[in-house]
């Protein structure tokens, strides 16, 4: 995983993105759910989480990086919609409180730190509430394709299933990545039963 400082100096040196359309996989997933409390775990600069908020949720946004989370509160300005920014080590980062969605997008920073996230996400999650997952899976490290190396860093359905234990999974398979003919994505959808 790189350290805060890292991240930083790699969100300073890209330019500012203002697209907030979700991922196709998210909306999907979590589109017509009724608005309620999220939580996007290493957000970035959190254009999920303003997508979210654009839709009526609470969002709670949390990464490592002050920069990221500078750049996503300027875009959320922008959009007219409000996000609790927090700059926090995601690894550690409990939500206060019951919430009715978690989401983990792109965060690679190693299986067994992962792990420890998802299972504090589904720890936070509401009765009814969904865990979404999305991020490069670890068949590309086999097939030589996209994502981030070692191939530890990548997602493997059976771990993140293992780590959502006490979770119903829906889903929880390979998709082709958007944009790449031969990439693919991990796609984990969960939810806590009804009490």
């Amino acid at each position: 995983m790189r350290n805060p400082d890292e991240w930083d100096r790699a969100y300073a040196a890209a330019g500012l993105a203002f697209d907030v359309d979700p991922h196709p996989e998210l909306a999907k997933a979590v589109g017509d759910l009724p608005p309620g409390r999220a939580v996007e775990f290493g957000c970035g600069e959190g254009r999920p989480a303003i997508w979210l908020a654009t839709r009526g949720w609470r969002v709670t946004a949390v990464d490592f990086s002050p920069v990221a989370v500078d750049r996503g509160r300027q875009v959320a300005d922008r959009h007219g919609v409000e996000v609790d920014w927090q700059v926090a080590d995601v690894r550690a980062y409990e939500p206060a409180g019951p919430i009715d969605l978690a989401v983990v997008l792109y965060l690679h920073i190693g299986s067994a730190e992962i792990a420890t996230v998802l299972r504090r996400a589904a720890a936070a999650l509401a009765p009814g509430g969904i865990l979404f997952v999305l991020g490069w899976d670890r068949s590309n490290a086999v097939a030589g394709t996209g994502g981030p190396r070692p191939a530890d860093l990548l997602y493997d359905a059976a771990e993140m299933t293992r780590a959502v234990a006490g979770l119903r999974v829906r889903r929880a398979e390979a998709v082709p990545q958007l944009g790449s003919a031969d990439a693919a994505d991990l796609v984990l959808t969960a939810y806590r039963p009804p009490a």
